[in-house]
């Protein structure tokens, strides 16, 4: 497989290339890509279980015992489970927000996806980020998978990132714009 340097440059991409790989030997690659949309939605509305994952003060015991409860919980599936282990045993969980990232990175370019990372003022609906993705699609000229965030800051409309390139079309960025525009 082809992967960019720039994510096995890191450690957290190091760690998602080898999940990556595991992954793919047990032909699971969607259902690990399941089990870490799961932790990241449970990582953005758990303030618990980021604390967790950052706490350098628990041991590598306590610590993979505790994740392994949550992913049992969870329902995660055992590959992920035994990979959330490792990160305990190596003291690494709090690489796992961007472990997620350079996962999610792997499978889109193993599939032939772009990427695009969507933030929005409000939630999306399927409806909209649908819409989104056939435009990005239009635009791209490939398929694009859409992983959206929310950031109340940027007021309304949207930011969007496809690899390098960005596309803000924020009203925070345009009143920003129109304020240095004013102080001329």
């Amino acid at each position: 497989m082809e992967t960019s340097g720039g994510i096995q440059a890191s450690l957290s991409g190091r760690y998602a290339v080898a999940l990556f790989d595991l992954a793919r030997d047990a032909q699971s690659l969607d259902t690990v890509a399941g089990s870490l949309a799961a932790l990241k939605a449970a990582l953005a509305e758990s303030a618990d279980l980021k604390a967790l994952i950052n706490n350098p003060v628990l041991s590598r015991d306590a610590s993979g015992k505790t994740i392994a409860a949550v992913a049992s919980t969870m329902g995660i599936d055992g590959l992920t489970t035994k990979f959330l282990g490792v990160l305990a045993q190596n003291r690494r969980l709090a690489q796992l927000p961007a472990v997620i990232r350079a996962y999610e990175t792997l499978l889109s370019n193993h599939k032939g996806e772009a990427r695009a990372e969507v933030t929005s003022a409000h939630p999306l609906d399927a409806d909209q980020v649908a819409a989104l993705a056939r435009n990005l699609r239009a635009r791209v000229g490939r398929d694009v998978a859409v992983s959206t965030k929310v950031d109340p800051a940027i007021l309304g409309g949207l930011v969007v990132k496809i690899g390098s390139q960005m596309i803000d079309s924020s009203i925070r960025t345009r009143l920003n714009t129109l304020a240095h525009a004013m102080k001329g």
